[in-house]
């Protein structure tokens, strides 16, 4: 396993490269290093776990305040770049080839290996939209793996009308096996405009990672995802405390307003009703104002929502 080194996000962040169990492609492993090495909170016996960040589609790690805030809660940090995405992305690779959904399980798994090795034995997800999905999949299929799991709007089902969530559902899922690459819809870059500094947002992010421009969606990864949301309504049992977070409303995005006060990917709709799919021991704490990524809401929403994540954090461990 390769070593830790500096990481694109500057001081008090590395980078660790790690192979997939029984595969050659790459994940990248990020820490904040103070909360993680042996003279922070990470490897000298803390009680609290350790918190692992996962990103969404088209996206990648970039979020130190969310690292800051929950550090500041006493929990080490981490996050994963899944393979295909941000830091795991390899000169020459075809951006647009992601993976299907399920081949990520298998970059969980790599990401846990590290934070076992580093010392954790109790960690909690906190997965974003995409990593929403792909993490209550992976905690429901891996009992014991973590202690918790904490989802910021998570994909459960298909901000489209019942024409597209039905009937274009079927016929991607007949296309896929023979054209798998074929592109049957785009991922817009509207909300990626909205947040970021260049276009007068709040965010400075590498566009490379997460475009401003429309991103390609292809066939066989559309069918992984709607399997996957397909399985998980009809229920995951999963055995560990669950917080989904979401916004108070879901907009369109037609101004940059809605892009940045409402979520305009998803339907929030769709995580409320679907929440109780996932087990038991499940907590939904509504955000009003929130963006998509309620990380990078407003001040007041982006607030309430980092306050949330440590609170429940603070009361479950």
């Amino acid at each position: 396993m390769s070593s830790w080194s500096p990481d694109v996000l500057g001081d008090g962040f590395e980078a660790r490269p790690v192979n997939a169990p029984d595969d050659d492609r790459v994940v990248t492993v990020v820490r904040h290093v103070p909360s993680t090495t042996a003279d922070g909170s990470g490897q000298d016996g803390a009680a609290k776990p350790a918190v692992l960040y996962v990103h969404g589609f088209v996206d990648y790690f970039f979020q130190t305040h969310v690292a800051e805030h929950i550090v500041t809660a006493g929990h080490p940090f981490y996050a994963v770049d899944l393979y295909g995405y941000g830091r795991s992305v390899r000169d020459g690779e075809d951006r647009t080839a992601v993976p299907l959904l399920q081949e990520h399980s298998a970059d969980l798994d790599a990401a846990l290996r590290v934070l076992r090795d580093e010392g954790h034995e109790r960690v909690v997800l906190l997965a974003h939209s995409m990593g929403g999905l792909l993490s209550s999949l992976w905690v429901a299929a891996h009992p014991g793996a973590v202690v918790g799991l904490m989802l910021n709007s998570p994909w459960f089902g298909l901000n489209r009308g019942w024409f597209d969530r039905v009937v274009s559902t079927r016929l991607v899922y007949g296309i896929a096996p023979a054209l798998p690459r074929a592109k049957v819809n785009a991922l817009g870059g509207d909300y990626a405009t909205a947040m970021h500094r260049h276009h007068e947002g709040e965010w400075d992010f590498d566009l490379r990672w997460k475009p401003d421009s429309a991103f390609p969606v292809r066939a066989a990864w559309f069918a992984s995802i709607r399997r996957a949301q397909a399985k998980l309504a009809r229920g995951l049992s999963i055995d560990v405390p669950v917080l989904v977070t979401t916004s108070d409303a879901t907009s369109p995005g037609r101004t940059r307003e809605e892009h940045l006060t409402t979520d305009t990917v998803l339907n929030v709709r769709h995580m409320w009703d679907l929440a109780p799919a996932l087990g038991e021991n499940v907590q939904v704490e509504i955000i009003p104002g929130g963006a998509h990524d309620l990380a990078l809401s407003p001040p007041t929403a982006r607030k309430h929502y980092l306050k949330t994540i440590t609170t429940w954090l603070d009361a479950t461990f």
